[in-house]
């Protein structure tokens, strides 16, 4: 096997490095001679192995199997992406064989290998800085009785996980492809527990692979019996139909891809990833979920300073006057933005409403000025029945009015054209600077590299349903591995399942560069309690992201830091306990001052939280006491 020096435009000069190609080491029993290729992590930690196998006389089939030090984590599994022949013959001028099958009987014909080692700066994060380092290997097949049929395995390894993908190579004839299906399976080891739930918004349950009742949103988290954490991911989804996860019907312990539908393409084009985070501990999932950004191609933007991450406050009284309080409240509290919530323009959900027309009782003109005065910026909410009617037309009217952003509401996911469609409203609101919030069930796949005006989205359960505390340990190990959440945090409002300390923690804990703060409440509601300090100093994009401990379902601490600040949260689930946490985060030698916002049931505010200020230094361990359904939030800053 050898190497090429020559690969696809898109590799920048001097980031690409040739490598040696791991074949032949450590051979997998029954793999046929000359298929299989090991690819290991930069670290040498992880290996994926891929190689063909021959599943009946005369056929052969792609598999593979991945390991951490001698721990298996996926164990050997089918490869197999299904075309329909009809498309790509007619295409191609040839006959029609209904009986060809794209993942049945490939040669590898070559197999290129590289190296990529960069750091890149994201236009805001969980980190300020974010290293992209990983082998790879594009395992390039054909048919041998038909060289026209042509598809690279893409593999990738990095510390944090692996992923590949399939790459329909540039065809002279420029081939259309119709994918039918990909059915590439995830065999994990026996006793594999899964967080399962079956919607973007929905409860996660704790269940064995088996009997599920549909086919499971991603990512999904696993814990795997010997004591290593997985994460099943997509990565790169922008042109394509969404994948879930399912049970397979005749393969025990094993999950398959599910395509939501049929896709169309031409070549050159790659579906999207399929991506494995793995990790020791539970929380080493979130913190090296930036392997999902690094899946996706940079931001061709070039002024990102309109991009303006911030905390906001929905305006609901859709009046000029309700909209000047909460400008004031925004003003006096932290926050960036008001948002005007649906209605505004009339019915959401009908074609007839104008959403370049303002029918509710506001002068936005004089609402918008008011807050640029006050330095507070105006998000619209547009439901996706005027986005599909009017996008190209509200975008830069909102533009020139002022506007900073927009959440699209109730938009539709899962299919090819809804998932184009998206990704080009999105990029209609980048090319007039705007941001973007998507809303309802969509989850992201990395795709903010690509486009950084969407801030963040929502495909969580989050305070709209107000879930319990459980809930909540959860999602930081699942949902929010995927990315940024809209979890619409409350404070005030009578229907929380939490207590307020436990609310002011979520701050911290929930990533989310829009961070929308006082859900359901009024700027009347505040009385001014004084541990809304921590929602007034807390950012919401970090230069550093540590999680310090936590059990899925049980508990989590999470710290953060901007510039020289630390911002810690804590939740518990429905229990309460007592944690240790150790300040090992924070750097050797010098005394912060810990403002530390906790439940207390003796305090006389109606919220119960009370403020302890002390000073503290690296290699301290705090004790935490929880209620149940409770939290702490932590402010760190120098005392020097």
């Amino acid at each position: 096997m050898f190497l090429k020096s020559v690969f696809r435009a898109g590799w920048q000069a001097g980031l690409v490095v040739l490598v040696a190609s791991m074949v032949g080491r450590g051979q997998t029993p029954g793999a046929l001679p000359g298929t299989q290729t090991v690819l290991h992590s930069p670290d040498g930690k992880l290996a994926i192995t891929v190689y063909q196998r021959e599943t009946a006389p005369g056929k052969r089939r792609l598999f593979y199997h991945v390991e951490r030090g001698q721990q298996p984590v996926v164990l050997e599994s089918g490869l197999d992406i299904q075309v329909d022949n009809h498309v790509f013959e007619h295409a191609m001028a040839l006959p029609v064989d209904q009986h060809a099958d794209w993942s049945e009987n490939l040669t590898v014909k070559n197999t290129l290998t590289l190296t990529k080692d960069t750091t890149w700066t994201p236009v805001y994060g969980e980190r300020s800085q974010i290293r992209d380092h990983y082998n790879q290997a594009e395992i390039q097949l054909a048919k041998a009785d038909n060289p026209d049929y042509r598809v690279s395995l893409q593999v990738r390894a990095y510390d944090e996980g692996v992923a590949f993908r399939y790459f329909f190579p540039e065809h002279p004839k420029g081939i259309y492809y119709r994918v039918m299906s990909e059915n590439d399976e995830f065999t994990l080891p026996a006793g594999t527990k899964a967080y399962y739930t079956a919607w973007a918004q929905g409860k996660y349950d704790a269940l064995p692979l088996s009997n599920w009742p549909e086919p499971s949103e991603r990512p999904l988290t696993v814990a795997l019996p010997g004591g290593l954490y997985a994460s099943l991911c997509e990565a790169g989804l922008t042109d394509y139909a969404m994948t879930k996860f399912k049970l397979s019907p005749t393969k025990p312990n094993t999950v398959v891809t599910s395509l939501y539908e049929s896709v169309d393409l031409i070549s050159p084009v790659g579906t999207p990833w399929r991506a494995v985070i793995i990790g020791e501990k539970p929380g080493d999932l979130l913190e090296h979920n930036d392997l999902l950004l690094n899946l996706n191609p940079p931001t061709k933007l070039k002024d990102t300073s309109w991009i303006k991450p911030g905390k906001i406050i929905r305006e609901m009284t859709l009046t000029t006057q309700g909209a000047k309080d909460d400008i004031d409240f925004a003003a006096a509290h932290g926050l960036q933005y008001i948002l005007f919530d649906w209605k505004w323009y009339g019915p959401a959900f009908s074609f007839s409403s104008d959403v370049t027309k303002v029918v509710a009782p506001i002068d936005m003109p004089a609402v918008i000025q008011y807050g640029k005065e006050k330095g507070i910026g105006v998000w619209l909410y547009v439901n996706q029945q005027g986005l599909l009617a009017q996008m190209r037309e509200l975008a830069p009217l909102y533009k020139k009015w002022g506007v900073k952003g927009i959440k699209f509401g109730f938009v539709q996911v899962g299919s090819h054209r809804w998932t184009t469609w998206l990704t080009d409203a999105v990029q209609v609101a980048m090319d007039n600077d705007l941001m973007v919030n998507i809303h309802d069930e969509y989850r992201p796949t990395g795709t903010s590299r690509t486009y950084p005006n969407v801030m963040t989205q929502e495909g969580i359960r989050g305070n709209e349903e107000f879930p319990d505390a459980t809930h909540n340990t959860v999602l930081p190990f699942t949902r929010f591995v995927a990315g940024a959440g809209d979890y619409t945090i409350c404070y005030y409002d009578k229907r929380l399942k939490t207590t307020h300390a436990h609310q002011l923690a979520l701050a911290a804990v929930y990533y989310s560069p829009i961070q929308t703060l006082f859900w359901y409440d009024k700027p009347s509601a505040y009385q001014g309690e004084p541990e809304v300090e921590f929602f007034e100093k807390v950012p919401t994009t970090w230069d550093e992201t540590r999680v310090v401990q936590g059990e899925i379902g049980q508990y989590i601490t999470v710290a953060r830091r901007k510039g020289k600040d630390w911002f810690v949260g804590t939740i518990t689930n429905n229990d309460g306990r007592t944690l240790k946490l150790p300040l090992n985060f924070l750097p050797k030698g010098q005394t912060f001052t810990a403002s530390i916002y906790a439940d207390d049931p003796s305090q006389p505010t109606r919220t119960k939280v009370g403020i302890k200020r002390q000073r503290v230094k690296a290699g301290q361990v705090l004790d935490v006491k929880l209620l149940p359904s409770g939290g702490q939030a932590i402010w760190l800053t120098s005392a020097e």
